[in-house]
């Protein structure tokens, strides 16, 4: 197909490769145009603007960092009119149905332009294995032709239809939601159980054995308890905006969203204190500091090779 991609940040660069090495007649485009350099050896092609990446694709998938960025691109950037008719936009951001309906409300409708929502999950590792999990909101006919296309960038067993039109942005950001509600709970019960004395070890050990038993605490707080690793991969501006956009979405169809406020207020003071390229995981660091230590394990159990794909 022909296929244009915009956006070759940290999960761009690799899914946009992917889609060369499927045999994709592949137009990149982005801010920076050193990003492109491995994809245009490759046998990609380069588009100075927006607009002249999604001339003449059958396929325009656009991963860009947040909603905004998504309308400049596709309104003010000039891509909605130069999309030919009937060519299908997929959007694997992470964005809101609502951001998609002005875009769609304001050029793609009228010209017949069809679309999908297809944000990820799997981050920078995941990508670059060609091993996202994928949330696709849509049509059934939309995404029964996507789907090859999908395939080449994520794990085909991973590769969901959630929905109509909005579903996947919504099911992305519910799993984003929750696993950092997960990060704040248990970095909260690790500190206060250290800091009345149990060993570290021995409390995850037991909450593994207990009903409370999490994936997060098995494997994905792994890289923090081994290595001290915050996951730099994933930024705190961006969880930041992840947390906003799903209590957004919780005022947007009325249901109080207490808990997930304070998850956010507990992620802003880490970015505040941490810087907004610190990890995600850095509001672990917060709870470390009340506890008076690190969490380290001196021989933390090996992680499943997928684990770190569970995370957001």
């Amino acid at each position: 197909m022909r296929i244009g991609f915009i956006g070759l940040g940290n999960m761009g660069s690799h899914m946009a490769r992917h889609l060369i090495h499927a045999g994709h007649l592949v137009t990149v485009h982005d801010t920076r145009p050193e990003a492109a350099a491995e994809h245009l050896a490759l046998g990609a092609c380069w588009a100075d603007t927006p607009a002249a990446c999604a001339t003449d694709a059958e396929l325009l998938v656009t991963m860009l960092p947040n909603p905004r960025i998504v309308e400049d691109v596709l309104l003010r950037g000039g891509v909605a009119e130069a999309l030919p008719e009937g060519a299908l936009w997929i959007d694997m951001s992470t964005s809101t149905p609502a951001a998609a309906e002005r875009v769609a409300a304001e050029v793609l409708d009228r010209r017949g332009v069809r679309r999908l929502d297809a944000p990820v999950s799997g981050m920078a590792r995941g990508a670059e294995a060609g091993r996202l999990q994928i949330f696709v909101g849509g049509t059934a006919d939309d995404f029964r032709m996507s789907l090859p296309v999908l395939e080449a960038m994520g794990d085909p067993d991973k590769v969901l239809h959630v929905g109509p039109l909005g579903a996947g942005y919504t099911v992305k950001l519910m799993i984003n939601l929750l696993w950092f509600s997960h990060l704040v709970a248990t970095s909260e019960v690790l500190a206060m159980g250290v800091k009345a004395g149990v060993d570290l070890g021995v409390l995850r050990s037991s909450l593994l054995a207990s009903p409370a038993a999490s994936n997060f605490l098995e494997n994905d707080i792994l890289c923090v308890l081994a290595d001290g690793d915050y996951d730099d991969s994933f930024a705190m501006a961006l969880a930041c905006k992840d947390l906003g956009l799903a209590i957004d979405l919780g005022r947007d169809v009325g249901v109080s969203t207490e808990l997930s406020a304070l998850v956010e207020q507990i992620f802003r003071r880490s970015k505040a204190h941490h810087g907004d390229l610190a990890g995600e995981m850095s509001p672990v660091r917060l709870y470390e500091a009340l506890a008076g230590a690190e969490f380290r394990l001196p021989n933390p159990a090996a992680a499943p090779d997928d684990a770190a794909l569970s995370s957001v």
